[in-house]
């Protein structure tokens, strides 16, 4: 298991209020997901703040556009720093992401099918096949296109890493822990379960973000998942 595997979404309006809590976070985590709502409202000034910080940034921007565009974004991207970056699971675009990352060691992830769908999402989009049917061609393509890693539901990552092998980063969004509100998630797990199933790394939200003690909350993950208090150092 990783040493920590806990990255907090920092799932907050503002700048001001992003580095609030990663100063009540503390050493306790340094990895942090930047979303689209922070990054529209605070764009890539924080995100060379976090690096410059010492911070791992995931960059959760799901890119998808023609092959050119995603190319030359990724390849922009790459020079900030960061750690992960999402991409669609398409293939042409899987494949323009590679090419532009380049040489840089920039990890991309692709998403295989959002945590807050289900069955009926996808047959709403018109896709006639399964989650799990959808979620195995994505893992797939992407590995045969060069992908470092997938963005996965904790219910479909065991299946995911027997199909994506050892080598592959898989980061799961939708981990609570028992009891905790599960928002609009449809397809969660535990964090203690998601490690077991194959997970690299957690991505947590709400159950951190809007504690009372953001770092009380993730100390009893920690305990959860058997991780050392001082794991963030």
């Amino acid at each position: 298991m990783t040493k920590n595997p806990i990255i907090i979404a920092l799932d907050v309006e503002t700048a001001d209020q992003a580095r609030e809590l990663t100063a009540k976070l503390g050493d306790a985590v340094d990895f942090y997901k930047v979303g689209m709502e922070l990054y529209a409202g605070a764009g890539l000034d924080l995100v060379r703040e976090l690096t410059g910080q010492g911070k791992k940034v995931f960059l959760d921007m799901k890119f998808y556009d023609i092959g050119e565009t995603v190319r030359r974004a990724v390849a922009q991207v790459a020079k900030l720093g960061v750690q992960f970056l999402t991409v669609h699971g398409s293939k042409a675009v899987m494949a323009a992401a590679v090419q532009g990352r380049g040489a840089a060691d920039l990890k991309l992830l692709a998403v295989t099918v959002l945590t807050s769908f289900d069955q009926t999402d996808l047959a709403d989009l018109g896709y006639p096949c399964t989650v799990s049917d959808l979620v195995s061609l994505r893992v797939r393509n992407a590995m045969e296109a060069g992908i470092d890693g997938l963005v996965c539901s904790p219910l479909e990552v065991a299946g995911v890493r027997a199909e994506a092998g050892p080598g592959a980063i898989l980061v799961t969004p939708g981990v609570r822990s028992a009891g905790a509100d599960t928002g609009d998630q449809k397809r969660v797990a535990t964090p203690a379960a998601a490690l077991r199933n194959g997970a690299d790394y957690l991505v947590i939200g709400r159950q951190v973000t809007r504690a009372h003690d953001p770092r009380a909350e993730v100390e009893k993950i920690f305990g959860e998942i058997g991780v050392p208090r001082t794991a963030g150092v």
